[in-house]
């Protein structure tokens, strides 16, 4: 019977693992039966935008953290697919920073080329994924949501590809259940158009924090006041946003902070994070751990300890994404078609310490940039994945926190140089700021020079 491996997630990280079985069944070499699973009607993951919060029409939690007028937060140049580049997708070089539509356009060209949507169970959530040991397959469940049917079936191999940014991480803060406005976590923020004229306080100071900070300053928030758990952003921010300690506690429409003072705000957002969560799991075969750049458990990363037939892919805290996603990818296609071999348990748990010993001694980004640059070229040194310059990519992040920390709102104006082509990309037709159509049709329009 020939093998079969099961993708939970049509996202870019399973999009990864669809593409690496394409690419080496283009050399004719043949592949497993391939079947993934997407909850949502479309491929792209967090990119497939919705409205949509809270459940969706057939009672499912909406999957979807994206919202209206998202641009990347980081420079094209550092996620870009190492056998297929931006230039290669629309003609011609496009300014380093797209938008969320953009960024949607590029995944999947890359994956239509590759033509694996055939492989794709659409609105099919997963309900539980079990390990039997007498058989040595899974059996998974899921339900088709259009038949609204469950069905089970066996599997030799499942790579989790579901991603970690849907399950909210919420904190509790005295008098919230009192506050005379609105609370939101991010996963559920869809337009800053709604908080146009309001006093806003965001709760947290990572990368949503400070995008949807600048959102909301973008599209005209009142206020804007961010509080942090163990140090400020620091960013060069607009004069009407403010930093701030943890949150106390809230008073009718009165914020308290741990340094004494107090706001009148008219909305919270909860920049908290995302737990990772895998409830339809078996309990034996869960990840379970805090955002980092390198979480326990996985042998290079992907492969699950007890039982390497299961893989997680795209599970640690991100600078690399979409070109991490394909290294984890290539090589977790190799282990299947047995051209990749893991060692001893025991010497997986080896190594696997060696990289928590060395997380734990990071200290800056910068730090963390290079601890995650040298796992991605790990992972490429063990594949036919194609050549990435890995320091040169590095050098563009650099820059890029270099651009962050002089101005967090002009900071997408800039450009870089891909490292797949050597060129650089063009400079948009008008700054981020000024620019209030973000769809496809307007980002390419032909560029007027330097912002």
């Amino acid at each position: 019977m020939k093998t079969r491996v099961a993708i939970i997630g049509a996202g870019p990280s399973g999009c990864a693992q669809m593409r690496a079985f394409a690419a080496i069944e283009q050399k004719s070499i043949p592949i497993p039966e391939i079947v993934c699973f997407e909850k949502q009607d479309n491929w792209g993951g967090l990119w497939n935008y919705t409205w949509e919060t809270g459940v969706d029409r057939f009672g499912e939690p909406v999957h979807g953290s994206m919202y209206r007028y998202l641009w990347s937060n980081g420079p094209k140049e550092c996620l870009e697919f190492a056998d297929y580049s931006f230039e290669e997708h629309f003609g011609k070089q496009i300014p380093s920073y797209p938008p969320r539509e953009v960024l949607f356009d590029y995944i999947q060209g890359r994956v239509e080329k590759a033509g694996v949507k055939k492989w794709i169970k659409f609105q099919c959530p997963v309900k539980s994924v079990v390990f039997h040991n007498e058989t040595n397959k899974f059996h998974l469940k899921y339900r088709n949501l259009k038949k609204d049917n469950e069905y089970i079936e066996e599997f030799d191999y499942v790579v989790v590809a579901s991603g970690h940014y849907s399950f909210p991480n919420y904190p509790t803060f005295p008098g919230m259940n009192k506050f005379n406005g609105r609370i939101l976590h991010a996963h559920d923020f869809r337009d800053a158009l709604e908080f146009k004229d309001k006093d806003i306080l965001i709760v947290g100071s990572s990368y949503s924090a400070e995008d949807i900070g600048s959102q909301c300053y973008k599209y005209g928030a009142k206020s804007i006041t961010s509080c942090y758990r163990t140090k400020p952003m620091g960013f060069n921010f607009p004069n009407n946003w403010e930093e701030k300690p943890m949150l106390d506690k809230v008073e009718l429409n009165i914020a308290y902070f741990k340094d004494g003072t107090t706001k009148k705000i008219d909305a919270i957002i909860l920049c908290t994070g995302y737990k990772h969560h895998f409830p339809f799991m078996a309990e034996n075969l869960q990840l379970k751990t805090k955002n980092r750049l390198w979480p326990n458990h996985l042998y290079k990363g992907i492969f699950w300890f007890e039982n390497p037939k299961l893989i997680y892919l795209g599970m640690q805290d991100q600078y690399y994404t979409f070109n991490m996603f394909d290294a984890q990818a290539w090589l977790a296609r190799n282990f299947i078609l047995g051209k990749f071999s893991l060692p001893s348990l025991q010497e997986q748990q080896i190594e696997n310490n060696i990289w928590i010993d060395r997380e734990e001694k990071l200290e800056t980004a910068h730090d963390g940039v290079l601890f995650q640059g040298d796992y991605v070229k790990e992972l490429i040194s063990l594949t036919d994945y194609p050549k990435l310059d890995i320091d040169k990519v590095n050098a563009n992040f650099f820059l890029w926190k270099k651009h962050k920390h002089e101005n967090i709102i002009t900071f997408r104006d800039q450009i870089y140089c891909s490292a797949l082509t050597g060129n650089f990309s063009t400079y948009h037709h008008t700054s981020w700021l000024e620019t209030k159509d973000d769809s496809l049709e307007s980002f390419l329009s032909i560029e007027k020079g330097k912002v």
